[in-house]
């Protein structure tokens, strides 16, 4: 049995998507939006010493983790302690790549790689990106940054390659929704032609990644009209050739989100 461990290092966000609640509040948990400190960092992985199931540990929530002062640090520190996979057997990590930068990226693809735990102790890194234009990032992402996550995306990507690093792999995520369904196929065909330049094997998904590769995960948007919502997927979908036949309007499993 598989423990699955949010260690939230913050619950604050550097952007507003229109579809996480998140943008709609100014606190997450009841009070006032706040970042993990060292010592309770330390306390919480050294309390995972001795457990008996796998745990499988993500540093997110409902915030962006990587706007945290010390993320590097706190990352680089649990894979440090995590020799042999004493203390957890898989991380993941869930991220806008706002906030990615190159120094950041190879200290991932480091970590991913290096000896001493499972090769496949970091098992994706998901990027949240939801738009091809830049228009359209603005407009679903509330901010104005599509062009620097892109930016930073590919040059993850390139590094990964340039580095030999076979991990971490990555999802890279689009919720289907009013705003962007008109451009799911110009995301999916650049993220598809530059991870194949790069030699990659690439899935594309209409529910979540079942398989250890590069996805291109199309999400459907969960609304108070999830009906609707799912039928726009589901059309999404299929015009991009990724449903398999006999599939209704509602794609994911009960236990996806």
């Amino acid at each position: 049995m598989a423990i699955n461990l949010n260690l939230e290092l913050t619950d604050h966000c550097n952007i507003r998507c229109r579809m996480c609640s998140q943008s709609l509040r100014d606190e997450a948990h009841g009070a006032p939006h706040r970042f993990m400190d060292w010592d309770t960092w330390r306390r919480c992985l050294a309390g995972l010493r001795g457990v008996d199931d796998d745990v499988h540990l993500c540093p997110h929530w409902l915030g962006e983790p990587t706007i945290h002062p010390d993320f590097d640090r706190f990352v680089e520190y649990a894979f440090a302690i995590n020799q042999g996979n004493q203390l957890f057997r898989e991380f993941k990590l869930h991220t806008n790549a706002v906030v990615f930068g190159e120094e950041r990226a190879r200290l991932l693809i480091r970590l991913a790689n290096a000896p001493g735990s499972a090769a496949d102790t970091f098992r994706f890194v998901h990027f949240s990106l939801d738009a091809h234009s830049q228009a359209v990032y603005a407009d679903v992402k509330g901010a104005d940054r599509g062009p620097q996550v892109r930016r930073n995306v590919e040059r993850f990507l390139r590094l990964r390659e340039e580095l030999g690093g076979r991990r971490p792999h990555v999802t890279l995520a689009f919720v289907v929704q009013p705003g962007n369904a008109h451009e799911a196929r110009a995301f999916r065909d650049h993220w598809a032609d530059l991870l194949g330049s790069l030699g990659r094997e690439v899935e594309q998904s209409w529910d979540w990644p079942a398989r250890e590769v590069d996805t291109i995960y199309f999400r459907p948007l969960n609304a108070h009209n999830q009906a609707e919502m799912d039928a726009l997927h589901a059309g999404v979908c299929r015009e991009l050739g990724i449903v398999p036949p006999g599939k209704g309007n509602r794609l994911r499993a009960d236990e996806s989100f």
